[in-house]
């Protein structure tokens, strides 16, 4: 028994002797230099900051930006800098009264280029009118339902309100009779005395002072219009029916063409008293489009004939109502915001952009007179967007 376990024992410590003695002697064998030299290639590259694969099983994975992502996040921003660009225009600027009006007149003058542009089936004056002060009205109603505004307004400046609805269907009742009775550039330049009626009456209503430079703007720019319409006026020119009134009837027309913008006058310090006291000058759109649309169908079925428009012209129609209720939205708050008789004098931008399109598209043709309008306007328009705007704050 003991010599078993003695020779298994021996056998044991003779196996694990053996393999030491393996190991041991493969490491001895090998010069020191050489292990060294081994070891290190084997964990260099292991250390290698160098050598380290940038992207492994290990690394965490990121998810690629797809190209819709990019079109949809540069579509973002874009509306973004439009909407705040519209906010510092509505709202935000010092120049906010005179830039909605100065964006009022040109969207008119944009108007006046689409109707030369695009020719389509003659339309009554009244049909147009009530097509647009329909769309002005339905359009004016989503506003205010999506602004959580009360339709009509405060109970207090209601009356306020239907009075400028009132004066406003006036003067757009007495425009169209002149448009149709007297030659266009006469109807034209009795229109463009609205700004001067206007800064008048609010010298009586809000006692606004009437400054030299105001006074000054407002005749140079009402000179502009005279120089571009002055080769018109002095042949005398057609009415829209091709055809007008002479002798004591022209006298009569051309008073009530003056009524026209005294009315117009009227109309525009109104919009300023409503807005100013309920801070909601789309409501003044809104009631004058309530009262205007039904008035409109009525003179349409008693003073014309009615004529069903073609898709064509209906699509035009509509194109026209949309920016007519941009255009007087814009200018209801630049009247909101402003001096009267500093943000009526921007109105004349109309005239000059209006002959400036016609000229560099060659339906009007350039002449001395024009161009000194255009010139005269211009300036005036310039000096009074740049010196001293004044907020109804102040």
């Amino acid at each position: 028994m003991a010599s078993a376990e003695a020779s298994n024992g021996g056998s044991e410590h003779h196996q694990h002797t053996v393999v030491v003695e393996m190991v041991v002697s493969e490491t001895a064998d090998a010069p020191p230099s050489t292990t060294t030299d081994t070891l290190s290639n084997e964990i260099t590259p292991l250390l290698s900051p160098n050598n380290t694969p940038k992207i492994n099983i290990f690394s965490p994975s990121y998810r690629r930006r797809k190209p819709r992502e990019q079109v949809t996040k540069l579509t973002e921003v874009e509306i973004s800098i439009f909407s705040q660009f519209i906010s510092w225009v509505w709202g935000g600027s010092r120049y906010s009264g005179v830039l909605c009006m100065a964006f009022s007149s040109t969207i008119y003058c944009i108007m006046g280029a689409i109707s030369e542009t695009f020719t389509a089936q003659p339309i009554p004056l009244f049909e147009t009118a009530f097509t647009r002060c329909i769309i002005i009205l339905i359009l004016s109603y989503l506003w205010l339902q999506r602004s959580g505004q009360p339709i009509f307004g405060p109970v207090h400046v209601r009356k306020l309100f239907f009075a400028r609805a009132v004066t406003g269907f006036l003067s757009l009742l007495c425009f169209i009779y002149c448009i149709q009775s007297l030659p266009i550039s006469q109807a034209i330049v009795l229109s463009f005395s609205t700004p001067i009626m206007a800064s008048i009456t609010a010298r009586f209503i809000f006692h606004e002072k009437l400054k030299i430079a105001e006074i000054g703007g407002l005749a140079c720019s009402f000179f502009g219009v005279l120089f571009i319409f002055r080769p018109i006026l002095a042949t005398r020119g057609e009415a829209s029916s091709g055809t007008y009134v002479k002798g004591s009837y022209h006298l009569y027309t051309l008073l009530l063409g003056l009524f026209s913008s005294v009315s117009g006058g009227v109309s525009y310090c109104l919009i300023r008293a409503g807005a100013k006291a309920s801070d909601q000058p789309v409501v003044t759109v809104f009631l004058f489009g309530l009262l205007a649309s039904p008035a409109a169908a009525a003179c349409t079925f008693v003073f014309q004939d009615f004529v069903f428009p073609s898709l064509y012209s209906l699509v035009l129609m509509i194109i026209l109502g949309v920016l007519a209720f941009l255009a007087e939205v814009l200018l209801a708050r630049g009247l909101h915001l402003e001096k009267t008789s500093k943000v009526v004098n921007i109105q004349y931008i109309e005239a000059a952009l209006f002959q400036l399109w016609g000229i560099g598209s060659s339906r009007i043709a350039p002449s001395f007179g024009r161009i000194s309008g255009c010139l005269l306007i211009l300036i005036s328009v310039c000096c009074t967007m740049y010196f001293g705007p004044e907020k109804e704050t102040e």
